[in-house]
């Protein structure tokens, strides 16, 4: 589980525009970090992200999990279109749980127009309004997949495609473009769960989420 410590990140220095915590409710912004404490107790592999993103974080843990052969799939719990770039064939896939719809690159492609390699740019060049910035004007989802099609990365194009707006559209691909450094684990043998720690039982009561606890409990005696 990965999440957003704090809000801002180094994606902030580089787009004045960028996403930040303005606007988020104070009841769901209170619940971040007793979230993260909670997990952590529960024994969940669970990474905080201060300079980097959450997104940054699955990108990574995907990433160092599909390069270990013992490795069958890797499997992203989240239907955030940033996340399509990391997918790889059908080794590394988004899951939707709501809509119980497993993403591969196929699927990618199908959505977006353009193969998960080019997520970033095809981002860069429509913008993300979730993340705050516009993208390139003129350029919507239909012309950006056929640009990229034809002459690939937005450093490819012709000089003439984007004319004065290359720079910006760089910059928007570097906002785009997750993280897959981030040095999360070691080993795989790090992610698998083990079951709750002694003190999640405590946490639990005092929440009230004593069922939560016994549904650990549960799922440990089917390890």
């Amino acid at each position: 589980m990965a999440t957003d410590h704090v809000i801002e990140s180094f994606r902030n220095q580089l787009w004045s525009g960028y996403k930040t915590g303005d606007g988020i409710d104070p009841a769901l912004w209170v619940q971040f970090h007793p979230l993260e404490e909670a997990l952590a107790l529960m024994g969940v592999a669970t990474w905080p992200m201060v300079e980097l993103e959450a997104d940054d974080a699955l990108a990574s843990a995907a990433s160092l999990a599909a390069d270990d052969p013992r490795v069958e799939k890797v499997c992203i719990w989240t239907p955030d279109k940033d996340l399509a770039q990391s997918v790889r064939a059908d080794r590394v896939v988004q899951v939707d749980r709501k809509t119980k719809h497993i993403r591969d690159a196929a699927g990618v492609r199908e959505k977006f127009g353009v193969d998960p390699a080019l997520i970033p740019d095809f981002l860069a060049l429509v913008g993300d309004s979730a993340d705050g910035y516009p993208g390139i004007p003129k350029i919507g989802k239909v012309t950006a997949a056929g640009l990229l099609n034809r002459y690939g990365r937005i450093e490819d194009f012709p000089a003439e495609v984007l004319g004065d707006h290359l720079e910006l559209a760089l910059l928007f691909k570097r906002l785009a473009t997750l993280r897959t450094d981030a040095p999360l684990f070691r080993d795989v043998d790090e992610l698998q769960w083990r079951g709750p720690t002694p003190a999640f039982a405590a946490w639990a009561e005092g929440v009230g989420a004593t069922r939560l606890y016994e549904r650990c409990i549960k799922a440990t005696a089917a390890l």
